[in-house]
């Protein structure tokens, strides 16, 4: 598992690792059932703090993408395919918002924009 981690960063490291984990369940990279690493095999792996990585599998448990079996360790979740469409949502949101921020401090008009997005869509058949 490739997880990269900057301290450059202003997203703390355990929202690092899962945004990073989101991404690779989600891609399909890791599928359900896949056993992750120990908390203390990834915390060394990383060089950071074992509590770092409890709290990101912590988080990711509660969110419904990580399910723990005492004494077994940590697999990805069967997926709820609301859950997936919710969390593609979430950051498409996301992307869209830092799109607007870009475009109005670049000065461009809500039509122009738009017309950014329909040219991208046409361009990717969407």
């Amino acid at each position: 598992m490739n997880i990269i981690i900057s301290n450059a960063s202003g997203q703390p490291i355990y929202e690092q690792i899962c945004t990073q984990l989101k991404q690779m369940i989600l891609s399909g990279e890791l599928k359900e059932g896949d056993l992750l690493p120990s908390m203390r095999v990834l915390a060394k792996e990383l060089r950071i703090s074992v509590i770092t990585t409890k709290r990101a599998y912590e988080e990711l448990e509660r969110e419904g993408f990580l399910v723990t079996a005492a004494g077994k360790g940590c697999f990805v979740a069967s997926m709820n395919r609301e859950l997936v469409r919710e969390e593609h949502l979430r950051r498409i949101e996301e992307h869209f918002s830092e799109a607007v921020r870009l475009a109005r401090g670049a000065g461009l008009q809500r039509g122009e924009l738009i017309e950014i997005l329909e040219t991208i869509c046409e361009g990717e058949a969407l």
